[in-house]
């Protein structure tokens, strides 16, 4: 038992009877070690991501690393957004879900460790996948400055900018979120640091 993962646990008000089972049924599941990362237990195989268990305000989770790679033959692995490339989520609202549906929770996991025993490896999207407002590709052009920071930054932060300065529908709009980036990106720092 890891001492963090404990003690959220421990502290957990909403989801806490779903959260302690998710745990059971993890835990049932002897090549897999409980960490605590992104301030949610994480379960791992010789130190790698396989599955994590979390809450939202409408639903608990447990999210598989390399859901994409999974065959879900139940048809309940759920993309969180259009632009999560790996994770997928098994979501709950309430324990009754988990109980009827424990059989099938510990096969995805079982799954989801063989897949991360096997190596595979997702194909994520590259940088250049990603278009470049017009209006960030101006700002480049005309400042040094921020041309080569923005290409010092890792290949995550890069698309992380271009993906928030793409989902802006209106060029004003891309052109403050650039503006409000601009310090940050010449800082060498991603958009959540």
């Amino acid at each position: 038992m890891n001492e963090q993962a404990e003690l959220f646990f421990g502290k957990a008000k909403k989801w806490k009877e779903e959260f302690l089972f998710l745990r059971e049924i993890v835990s049932e599941n002897k090549f897999l070690e409980e960490d605590y990362k992104w301030m949610h237990p994480c379960y791992t195989l010789e130190g790698k991501n396989v599955v994590l268990i979390h809450g939202f305000k409408k639903y608990c989770a447990l999210l598989f690393h390399k859901g994409a790679l999974m065959k879900d033959p139940e048809n309940i692995l759920i993309q969180q957004t259009e632009n999560v490339q790996s994770a997928r989520q098994l979501r709950f609202t309430n324990i009754q879900q988990i109980i009827d549906l424990k059989s099938v929770i510990k096969s995805y996991i079982k799954e989801a460790v063989e897949i991360e025993k096997s190596g595979k490896k997702i194909e994520m999207k590259a940088v250049s996948d990603y278009p470049i407002p017009s209006e960030f590709q101006h700002a480049l052009d005309e400042d040094k400055n921020l041309n080569e920071a923005f290409y010092s930054l890792t290949p995550g932060r890069q698309k992380a900018y271009l993906f928030y300065f793409n989902q802006a529908k209106q060029a004003k709009t891309r052109e403050s979120r650039i503006e409000k980036y601009y310090q940050q990106i010449l800082a060498g720092k991603g958009i959540d640091d």
